[in-house]
């Protein structure tokens, strides 16, 4: 271990590596059950072969990130790119599930490039700081409200777009509709009492907490168990059938075949659409993992006398690669986790602690039987909670200046009015170009920007 992640060099030792990877490892897991459920409304990859797909693109991130950086960090399909993935890319502008891997491909290879070329910090800097910083406020606004649409508290209302479930028993709601929905607001108070109480793990243990709640009141309604175990397997290899099956190399298999898209779309829209998701996995990873890399790093005091992050290149190309893998194994966007900064505040300073991370998500694999039985309105809960959690950057921004404010907002907003990443991202970009094109600041706008600006409106002008 010393000579592999010079343990003495960094000020820590073997049980504090491993009772960092541990806390890390619990704070992350979620994703197993979350990540599993979202991708399973696409109905082409199965909740099983996800959990799977998951996991060992997990497995794999984390030890690039251990043995090329060792730094203590975890990886996994990241929040929000992954409801971009599903809810965005395919369903709205209508990919297949194949296609959609492909973007995630180019964004890791593009990643690949920009972190070997040194490209990324012009790329940073081409976005407005005002849309850098409301990136993760509008990605978790946009989760939150995915979480309140799949918990079914947030139904579609022909005259207002969408309404709140009725909960009123002598109108028409029964307590076999209303339950889930106790059940998911339970789970949100639940992870915020043990946040509050700064109990390790507090998003899983919430999840479980309600899903336990969530089949105690199934007792309480009649029929709720008939059949219930008919389907149920409890044979952990099953799901790694339906990952070979259905995710393992299918970016390869079908994810070049475009033609169910230009059925209904042009190729010029095709082209353009491509370009333009791809520029915003990209966009969202780099400004995600550069993120989080500085505010663990910050928080273990691990940042070099410059203020940067160590072996800051090989931790990005750690993502990358990272990134490149998971879209060969069938999932989104792998990419450092925030709740990393557990696992450091823990005493976590080395690569060790990335690979018990590792371990306890390959470990997890085999749990595959137990995850299928959380049921949606208890993963639904950790949507919000985690939405909730990245929108405390807003305290950055400028509300008193229209220039910041107003493309900060239109990022915000526009990712959840819209339901797309990236629409947040052109709208923000668009308003910040032009209220500097009109307010006398034109020698402000770097070709950087002016160059994603027009790629954004192109995009609006000639597609969709």
């Amino acid at each position: 271990m010393e000579k592999l992640f010079k343990l003495k060099e960094h000020g820590t030792n073997v049980k504090t590596e491993v009772a960092a990877g541990i806390t890390t490892f619990m704070t992350m897991a979620y994703i197993l059950v979350v990540n599993s459920g979202m991708f399973a409304e696409l109905g082409a990859v199965s909740y099983g072969a996800m959990y799977i797909s998951t996991a060992i693109s997990a497995v794999v991130g984390t030890l690039l990130m251990a043995f090329i950086a060792n730094l203590p960090l975890g990886l996994a399909s990241g929040m929000g790119l992954n409801a971009f993935f599903v809810y965005t890319v395919c369903f709205t502008y209508g990919f297949t599930y194949a296609n959609a891997l492909v973007f995630v491909l180019m964004d890791g290879i593009i990643f690949i490039i920009l972190s070997v070329t040194g490209l990324r910090k012009a790329i940073f800097e081409a976005i407005p700081t005002s849309v850098r910083k409301a990136i993760p406020a509008g990605i978790g606004l946009f989760i939150a409200f995915i979480g309140m649409q799949s918990s079914g508290l947030v139904i579609p209302n022909p005259a207002t777009g969408v309404a709140m479930a009725s909960m009123n028993l002598l109108g028409g709601a029964t307590w076999a509709s209303i339950m889930p929905l106790l059940v998911f607001l339970t789970g949100i108070m639940l992870i915020a009492i043990l946040s509050k109480r700064n109990v390790k793990g507090a998003i899983i243990w919430g999840i479980l907490g309600s899903a336990v709640l969530y089949y105690v009141f199934g007792f309480t309604i009649p029929g709720f168990y008939d059949g219930f175990f008919d389907s149920m397997s409890l044979n952990p290899i099953h799901a790694f059938g339906e990952f070979f099956d259905q995710a393992f190399f299918v970016v390869l298999r079908e994810g070049f075949d475009f033609s169910a898209y230009l059925a209904n779309h042009s190729t010029a829209s095709l082209v353009l659409n491509f370009c333009t998701t791809a520029l915003a996995f990209c966009l969202v990873d780099m400004f995600d993992t550069m993120g989080t890399l500085y505010g663990a790093c910050a928080r273990g005091d691990m940042l070099t006398e410059e203020g940067e992050v160590p072996n800051m290149n090989r931790a990005m190309l750690s993502d990358a690669i990272a990134t490149c893998t998971g879209s060969l194994f069938g999932t989104s966007t792998v990419t450092t986790f925030v709740e990393s900064s557990a696992g450091v505040g823990e005493g976590g300073r080395t690569g060790l602690t990335s690979l018990v991370i590792a371990l306890c998500f390959f470990v997890a694999m085999f749990l595959s039987p137990v995850a299928m039985l959380i049921p949606g309105c208890a993963a639904a809960a950790a949507l919000v909670y985690v939405g909730i959690l990245m929108i405390t950057c807003v305290r950055d921004i400028d509300w008193v200046d229209p220039a910041v404010s107003v493309p900060a907002f239109m990022t915000m907003g526009m990712m959840v009015y819209t339901y797309s990443i990236s629409y947040g991202i052109a709208f923000g970009v668009l308003s910040s170009l032009l209220i500097k094109l009109f307010t006398g600041k034109i020698k402000d706008i770097k070709i950087g920007t002016w160059v994603i600006g027009f790629l954004f409106l192109a995009m609006f002008l000639l597609t969709h």
